[in-house]
């Protein structure tokens, strides 16, 4: 059987105690040294002359031809050839040319007809080869030199002092000669006087003029490659016969491949494997990891590594194969997108929260905070006011004033309060508002009513000083004011003469103590039935304290802008603008007069012109005996009781005396007014009893 035949013990596994080295160069196994069981077969068992003195000094040799390298994935051995040379001064036996043969007949070995060239070096210098017994092929080059040629440029072999040829494939013998065409003994004199011819791997040569005068075989032995094969067979063929027996070479995970070089085949690794083939599956190929190299996978998503392969899955969130493209959003790209969204979106809110809080601040601060909130009085948060108002909700609004529209609240406890909301709606007020309200009803309406204890009148219970505008809460008094008794429900409470006495003497203590009791004293500057307001008993209490003024220490009269309501203003504090404590007696005794009439101080009609002052009518009627005429009718009064509404008008037109100085003073109007309500209910008692 030819070399091919290879016995059981040669089965493709791994040798132990085999050598893997010979001086520097590596033997991976079909090839081997010593052992014949080290190798595939005797072909591929090589000598390994160690040297006494040194180990790496040792040579591998195939044959007789010293081993450069050995590949197993490109299935070839590169040995070292010899140069043969032909010289012009040289006489042996009337020979005129050298040659060198080279026989690899019944070998797995072949001369590589793509690695290979077969190079000439001289000039006038024919080399070729041709087969051992010149029957089967010879081919060659010719090179030749003229003078004067420049070859001291180093470069590629092309024709000039040097020429070289391919050999065709499946070359196992040849015979490799050099002679010289015409003999120039000029050319000799230049360039030197030999010939040389070789073969050697392509790119181990470059041709420059120093090769023509000192190239011999003593100090260059080019590297020639020789491919080899593991069987003489065809794949196909060999399918057919034995590639599932014991002798097949090649092992697991491997694809058999027919030589492009001669006949018989070799083994490769497949695809996605790496390693020996020749060796058993746990030392020959095994699966590469393409994951663990980026260089070796194309994938965009997660690579999972297979046998032989690897798959790719795309991000989550994305679709495709991975491996060419994936379409979509990464998850992570959507998170980090949603999450820097979500950042930018929680940074401005934390931006808007601290400028809302500093602009509090500075709004607390401005609105006289720092000393107020040593002060007795609650200091309420702007939070607080919008949850109990409900963000102040057009159903809470209790009423509206040229200084501010007042809602009712409901705190959490269920505890009901009055919050005066500066009323900022009309830009063009803006300016008015910050002059006349800030200056005013915020310090002077604080610094009153803060002082005030009067059962008489509105308590004030705290502020709000975080608003641009100051807001202020007052305590709530839940039946609405004179006015809207008077004007619009017409109750029948005040058809009662008792209710409506008692209401005035309780408006007049309350005027009372802001004119002599309070330190300093105040003049209210707005008295009208509209800030009267009745609580759940229908007790009276002064309230809006927005337009008050305080009276300096020793001084009665207080020089002031025009402020009140037209038809409760004193027409003297109108004329002059001298307000004084008389200017509430004024307005107190329009007061009454709605009080005894249910009458507004104007009458008004669809034309303004037509509109009627009624309170002159009323003097008139009171002065001419006629008060039945103009009063408001009572149930069941009593000769008693007419008496005293005879005397509670007459009061009242002194109140409205268009001259100051002639006006009684409050504690003359409240001593009175009491002194009648106590004798009404005296009477009262003793008619019960």
């Amino acid at each position: 059987m030819p070399w091919l035949w290879i016995a059981a013990s040669a089965t493709p596994t791994e040798k132990p105690n085999c050598p893997k080295k010979c001086g520097n160069i590596t033997i991976p196994y079909p090839f081997g040294i010593g052992n014949p069981r080290c190798s595939l077969s005797k072909s591929f068992l090589l000598k390994c002359n160690h040297s006494k003195s040194s180990n790496s000094s040792s040579k591998l040799l195939l044959g007789d031809l010293p081993v450069l390298n050995i590949s197993v994935a490109e299935g070839t051995i590169t040995v070292s050839t010899y140069v043969p040379y032909y010289c012009h001064n040289m006489s042996w036996a009337g020979l005129d040319y050298w040659s060198y043969q080279v026989n690899l007949t019944g070998t797995p070995f072949t001369f590589s007809a793509t690695e290979n060239r077969l190079v000439a070096i001289g000039c006038d210098a024919l080399g070729y080869f041709r087969d051992s017994d010149a029957t089967w092929f010879g081919s060659g080059c010719v090179s030749i030199c003229y003078q004067p040629v420049n070859l001291t440029r180093e470069g590629p072999c092309s024709g000039i002092g040097c020429c070289q040829t391919q050999i065709p494939n499946g070359v196992k013998t040849f015979n490799m000669s050099i002679q010289a065409l015409l003999f120039n003994y000029e050319n000799s004199r230049y360039f030197g006087p030999c010939n040389y011819i070789f073969l050697a791997r392509k790119d181990w040569f470059d041709f420059s003029s120093i090769d023509l005068k000192s190239l011999t075989n003593v100090d260059r032995k080019p590297p020639t490659v020789l491919d080899w094969v593991v069987g003489e067979e065809t794949c196909e063929s060999m399918d057919l016969s034995y590639a599932s027996s014991s002798i097949y070479p090649c092992g697991p995970n491997t694809n058999c491949v027919n030589s492009n070089n001669g006949p018989g085949y070799r083994c490769v690794c497949k695809s996605g494997y790496q390693g020996n083939p020749y060796l058993s599956e746990s030392q020959g190929c095994k699966d590469i990891d393409e994951c663990l190299d980026q260089t070796m996978h194309r994938c965009e998503g997660t690579c999972t590594n297979t046998q032989g392969n690897y798959t790719c899955h795309c991000p989550l969130g994305m679709s495709g194969d991975g491996k060419v493209a994936c379409r979509g959003f990464r998850v992570t790209t959507i998170v980090a997108g949603c999450g820097m969204i979500i950042f930018l979106a929680f940074m401005i809110i934390v931006a808007w929260i601290e400028c809302k809080r500093r602009k509090k601040h500075r709004n607390f601060q401005q609105n006289g905070g720092s000393l107020l909130k040593n002060q007795k009085i609650r200091i309420f948060s702007e939070k607080e006011l919008v949850k109990a108002t409900e963000n102040y909700d057009n159903n809470r609004l209790l009423g509206r004033g040229g200084s501010g529209a007042v809602y009712k609240g409901v705190f959490a406890n269920g505890s009901l309060v009055a919050v005066k909301k500066p009323n900022v709606a009309d830009k063009t007020k803006i300016k008015h508002f910050q002059r006349e309200v800030i200056k005013q009803a915020f310090q002077h309406e604080i610094s009153i009513v803060s002082q005030v204890n009067h059962k008489n009148v509105v308590k004030l219970l705290g502020l709000c000083l975080e608003t641009k505008f100051p807001s202020l809460i007052y305590e709530f008094i839940s039946n609405g004011s004179l006015f809207d008794h008077l004007h619009v429900k017409r109750s029948a409470m005040l058809k009662s003469w008792a209710n409506r006495l008692r209401i005035a003497a309780e408006i007049s203590l309350a005027l009372d103590y802001l004119h002599s009791l309070a330190d300093p004293p105040i003049i209210h500057r707005d008295v009208k039935s509209m800030n009267i307001l009745l609580d759940e008993k229908f007790t009276a209490k002064v309230s809006d304290f927005g337009a008050s003024v305080l009276i300096p220490f020793g001084q009665s009269v207080v020089d002031t802008k025009i402020h009140g309501t037209h038809g409760y203003l004193d027409p003297e504090y109108l004329i002059t603008g001298l307000l004084t404590v008389k200017s509430d007696l004024y307005s107190f005794g329009v007061v009454l007069m709605e009080l005894l009439t249910g009458q507004k101080p104007i009458l008004r009609r669809r034309n303004p012109e037509e509109n009627v002052n009624f309170i002159q009518y009323f003097i008139s009627s009171v002065e001419q005996k006629k008060i039945s005429q103009v009063l408001m009718n009572c149930e069941d009064v009593d000769r008693r009781e007419s008496e005293q509404i005879e005397a509670v008008a007459e009061l009242a037109v002194r109140c409205l005396n268009s001259s100051g100085i002639e006006r009684p003073t409050m504690k003359e109007v409240a001593e009175q007014l009491d002194g009648l309500m106590k004798s009404h209910d005296t009477f009262e008692a003793q008619e019960n009893d």
